[in-house]
């Protein structure tokens, strides 16, 4: 599998740390140059050091749901790299924990706009610069808290059962040139998701059959994948990645 991405491009989404990185280095390894965005410039530095330099990764600072910024970073893919062949559209946030009827509108609007309008307006622009001409592979990072319910981040939960009902229409409107899948982690031992295992982690991993908690790779390796033409007849599919949590009824 060392070149199943050798001449392609990869554009990877809230990529300077976590699941967004651990992406990058298996795409990396596998032959991929990659164009990682986040926010703050000295972590995407960082990051494009430790996936090799600019011989292999270019970091792009913006917000996500910037529409500039998504051109930006696709214009740079296709002139740094000469393409745009893949795309994790793997930003997300989730501002608060609480009770889903104490939700500030204003922000039950932002993590919409983020997790969910981001993705399909980076998939729209990717289209036109790119997919739309020579084909692709889009795969997009939802979670179990869109599966079932997650008590203290419901909001956070339904965009993502939001993504991944927009990743079956896209892959629908998309397809035959284009494939969308999407991944649905459960808790991954990243920044992100520190609040919902720190200080308690062997009590959170003992509901999980698998006996431990996600790592970053975990969902690396999947993501993958769907991107490879190992997955060429998958579209429209949402790959549970949760070390049995859903299957053995765990919270």
């Amino acid at each position: 599998m060392a070149d199943r991405f050798t001449g392609q491009t990869a554009i990877i989404t809230g990529a300077s740390r976590g699941i967004g990185l651990a992406i990058a280095e298996r795409l990396v390894a596998e032959g991929a140059k990659v164009v990682l965005t986040g926010r703050d410039k000295d972590a995407l530095a960082e990051a494009v050091a430790t996936l090799g330099g600019p011989d292999h990764a270019l970091g792009v600072a913006g917000h996500a749901a910037d529409t500039g910024h998504q051109d930006e970073a696709i214009a740079k893919a296709i002139d740094t790299f000469g393409s745009a062949d893949l795309l994790v559209n793997n930003t997300a946030v989730n501002p608060v924990y609480g009770p889903l009827l104490a939700l500030d509108p204003d922000v039950a609007r932002n993590i919409v706009e983020v997790n969910c309008l981001a993705a399909l307006s980076w998939t729209k622009k990717i289209t036109k610069a790119w997919m739309g001409r020579h084909g692709g592979a889009i795969v997009n990072v939802a979670s179990v808290g869109g599966i079932r319910p997650a008590p203290g981040i419901a909001m956070y939960g339904a965009s993502k059962a939001m993504l991944m009902h927009l990743t079956k229409e896209l892959a629908v409107e998309l397809s035959p040139g284009i494939r969308v899948n999407a991944v649905a982690p459960a808790v991954v031992k990243t920044k992100f998701a520190a609040a919902l295992y720190e200080g308690r982690e062997d009590e959170v991993a003992a509901e999980y059959p698998l006996g431990r908690l996600g790592a970053p790779d975990d969902v690396g390796g999947v993501v993958a994948f769907l991107l490879s033409a190992d997955a060429a007849w998958m579209t429209g599919r949402t790959l549970v990645v949760d070390g049995g949590l859903a299957v053995a009824g765990g919270a």
